[in-house]
């Protein structure tokens, strides 16, 4: 039985796009059942960074920046001020999922921000990053103003913050465990076979304690 992993991410989030190869070495290494999850970091009304200010880049250079070089991630501190949101990508990511590519289109709207500094919050590129994994331009615009796609994110979001305390992304949750910080792939191999080891462990208590 696979492990379930629930990845919450956020495209403003660099992180959340370095730990992409991690992830994908997870997925090969070992039976798991990997599922990203939207998580909007800055939703309407909160203000968005600016690059221009102090806070971004003194944690790229501290941060992002050493561990994009030790990953060999090609990754800039992009420089649209302030900051796009994200609720719009996200909406079309739950079209993304439905479609069976939400890994595609989320490496994709990573590489649009974090490699060509584009306009995530804007319509036309959503539609365009979209448009390069697939999903087709009517089905994009419709989830856009989908309703039921704003409602079912906003109900993701509050079950991330009031349920599961979510506070920043990348937030894993391995068999429902929170792993923190921005794992390497030997340590969520790691966290994984404990999984493993203890859902093997509890089956063979039930046997014994009916």
């Amino acid at each position: 039985m696979p492990t379930k992993v629930d990845v919450y991410l956020d495209y403003v989030c660099p992180f959340c796009f370095l730990i992409e190869d991690a992830i994908a070495e997870l997925k090969h290494a070992r039976d798991v059942d990997i599922e990203l999850k939207p998580f909007e970091l800055r939703p309407d009304p909160v203000p968005t960074l600016r690059p221009e200010d102090g806070y971004l880049p003194r944690v790229w250079k501290q941060s992002v920046y050493p561990m994009a070089e030790r990953l060999g991630f090609d990754i800039t501190l992009p420089t649209i001020s302030p900051q796009p949101r994200t609720e719009k990508a996200l909406l079309v990511f739950q079209l993304a999922r439905q479609k069976g590519v939400p890994e595609e289109y989320s490496e994709a709207m990573f590489k649009a921000f974090f490699q060509q500094h584009r306009n995530i919050g804007d319509d036309e590129v959503i539609i365009d990053v979209a448009a390069s994994v697939g999903l087709e331009r009517e089905d994009v615009e419709r989830a856009l103003a989908s309703e039921e796609f704003r409602a079912k994110h906003r109900a993701e979001l509050e079950h991330a913050v009031k349920d599961l305390a979510i506070e920043a992304v990348p937030s894993i949750f391995v068999d429902g465990e929170l792993v923190c910080g921005v794992p390497s792939a030997t340590r969520l191999k790691k966290v994984v076979d404990q999984a493993v080891q203890r859902q093997r462990q509890e089956v063979a208590d039930e046997s014994i304690h009916p």
